[in-house]
This record gives C-alpha cells, structure tokens and sequence, in this order.
C-alpha cells in the first residue's frame, strides 16, 4: 500500500483560479489530483472565473488557439497570447476590487503573477492555484493523472460536478461581498473574491463552509 492510499485525494479537472465551491471541497481532501488527459470541455471553470461587478456577476475568460469548441487533450490545450487578455483581466480584478478591504494587500504580487506569458492553459491555472494557496496559507500537494480513466477508485471524483450556472443573488451569505448591498451575494465566485473581502480570515471562511 502506497503512503497516498491512505489520504484521501479529490480528482478534479484544472481550472483557473477556482471557485470557492472547490477550495470547500478541496479542504476535504489531503491530495489533490488534476486530470491532464481529457478534452478540454466548453462552458467549465477551465478556462473561465467569475468575479463580483458593480452590476453582477462578470466572467474572465482564457482566450484559446482554437476557440471554445476544440477537442483537444486538456495537456495540450494553448492559450492565444494575441490578444492582450491578462491586461484585460487584471484592469477588469483593479476596477471591480479596489475598495475591497484586501485587494491593496494583495495587489503587487497578483499584478506580477498576471505579467507572466504562459504557453499551456494548464499552466496558468496551475500558477494561479499556487499563488492562491501561498495567500490562503493552504499547503496541498498535486499530482497529476498519467492517464485518463473514465471510471475511478480510491478517490473522490469531483471532474465536472462544480459547473458555471444561474446566479441566485440574495442566496445565503458566508462573507460580505463588495456589492452585496446593491446587488445581493453573488455564488459562484472565484476564490479572489474571498481573498479581497476577507484576507486573513479567508480560509476561516472556507473552512467553516467544508464542514457543512
């Protein structure tokens, strides 16, 4: 028996700066395991985050080399560095978070991270997972699946279960959003959104929510 067969691994396809519904799940979990070997699926958080907007819900969205309907293996899926998405984004993170309480604490180190050109959608989201988890104080190690293997054992499945979907405002909050007063809580939100309303205490948050 392997040292992994004892901790508990959640299975989970990459995404870019996950939502707060994974890191919930993740907390479950002692390992976690990103699928490599599928094709890359449209209308998922693999390439996509949302983030809270004076008017609702906005998405930020990875531009792909051959767009949103490509089969190609998650592994080789490429982004389109033409476009000049990640100034797009990041003025996108200033304009919706800089009067969040946090964002200014987190803002020179987030800036550096969206300065960098990456080739592989795979390894943005893996960077941006990083960054994350040194800011959460979350120390979770990665491994990756060699294969792809449609039925699975010895871990949790999770691929494909926390999917993009309606926004409910007013649904039940677990932490004050920026615009909360205006628009009501918004679910469904990447994790930095968290991070700039709660800092320090975002994990706290996090914690208290994977144990409902």
């Amino acid at each position: 028996m392997t040292a992994n067969a004892e901790k508990k691994i959640l299975l989970i396809e990459s995404q870019y700066f996950p939502p707060i519904d994974s890191y919930k799940a993740l907390l479950k979990h002692d390992i976690l395991q990103i699928e490599k070997y599928e094709h890359y699926q449209k209308l998922s958080y693999r390439n996509r985050c949302y983030v809270a907007g004076p008017n609702g819900r906005m998405i930020l969205s990875v531009p792909l080399t051959r767009g949103k309907n490509q089969r190609t293996v998650m592994k080789d899926v490429r982004i389109s560095n033409e476009e000049k998405w990640q100034s797009l984004h990041w003025k996108t993170l200033v304009s919706a978070y800089r009067r969040s309480p946090w964002f200014e604490y987190y803002e020179t180190d987030l800036q550096e991270l969206y300065e960098q050109e990456f080739k592989y959608l795979l390894d943005w989201n893996l960077a941006c997972f990083e960054w994350m988890n040194s800011k959460l104080g979350i120390d979770v190690p990665v491994i990756f699946t060699e294969s792809y293997q449609k039925e699975t054992s010895g871990v949790t499945d999770a691929r494909d279960t926390i999917l993009p979907g309606p926004v409910v405002t007013g649904a039940a909050a677990s932490y004050t959003q920026v615009f909360q007063e205006r628009i009501g809580f918004l679910p469904g939100l990447s994790c930095l959104d968290l991070l700039f309303c709660e800092g320090k205490q975002a994990l706290k948050v996090l914690l208290e929510g994977s144990e409902k």
